[in-house]
């Protein structure tokens, strides 16, 4: 009997080991971590509170829901982002349809012009709504759009740094991933620009299990340049809820779906 329990727990201790064995490749890391940040479920909605600092310490305030649906597994999705308040954004929509081949295809409906404005890909990393977000934050940064290479392995994360493909496409020479080891999602990214200054940051500062999967909370993008910030707040955040393909066309930038822009019930 003892010699069977000894069995055991050295079983048990090598599982643990086999576990924790560390990846070593880079582009598997990314994808890895790229599955985990933007495609848990199959579809999903949050409510995102946005807070806009500038360097004189004031603040601007923005909240909106986003829908999202995964068209295939780790590959094309569309997302929809509805304003609520203030009252000068109410109404406004984004749309994306974010392909994994080619450059996303992204709308803004102005309901104060009634215009619907279609960003182009060179528009993808300027500001979201005046915050310090990027349009392209919103859907993700393709995998493929730059080269991967794994630095350092820690207890805690995998650090990699990364290169564009097409320098003259970004305003960033370089940046560096901290990727979670245990949930794969980047807890910290730096971005270095052409004159070698570390200009810009994105944060995680809380990480809930929602549904079974690893959830971004809160988080913040640092302009280190300026000292202006923006913080972000998910919440009421549900994943495989059926969100119709129907909601994400143009229609819905003038005709927002107000039944999946409701909370859900519970």
């Amino acid at each position: 009997m003892f010699a069977r329990i000894l069995l055991t727990l050295a079983a048990i201790s090598l599982s643990s080991v086999v576990q924790a064995e560390a990846l070593t490749n880079a582009d598997e890391i990314i994808a890895r971590a790229d599955q985990a940040s933007y495609y848990a479920g199959a579809d999903g909605r949050s409510e995102v509170r946005m807070i806009i600092t500038d360097a004189q310490g004031r603040e601007q305030r923005r909240q909106f829901t986003v829908l999202r649906r995964n068209v295939e597994e780790a590959g094309d999705q569309q997302f929809l982002v509805v304003f609520s308040q203030p009252s000068d954004v109410r109404n406004t929509v984004f749309l994306v349809n974010k392909h994994v081949d080619r450059d996303d295809d992204r709308w803004l409906y102005l309901p104060g012009l009634d215009l619907v404005k279609r960003i182009s890909a060179g528009d993808k990393r300027t500001s979201f709504v005046g915050a310090h977000y990027f349009y392209e934050d919103v859907s993700g940064r393709r995998p493929s759009d730059d080269t991967h290479e794994l630095v350092e392995t820690t207890d805690e994360y995998y650090v990699l740094r990364h290169e564009p493909k097409e320098p003259q496409s970004v305003e960033f020479s370089s940046y560096v991933t901290w990727i979670d080891r245990q949930t794969f999602l980047p807890m910290k990214i730096e971005y270095t620009n052409p004159a070698g200054d570390i200009y810009r940051r994105v944060e995680v500062f809380g990480v809930e299990d929602i549904d079974g999967h690893p959830t971004v909370t809160k988080s913040r993008v640092s302009d280190l340049l300026t000292g202006g910030k923006t913080d972000m707040q998910f919440r009421f955040i549900k994943y495989d809820i059926g969100v119709p393909t129907d909601v994400f066309t143009e229609r819905s930038l003038r005709t927002p779906p107000r039944d999946w822009l409701k909370r859900p019930a519970g």
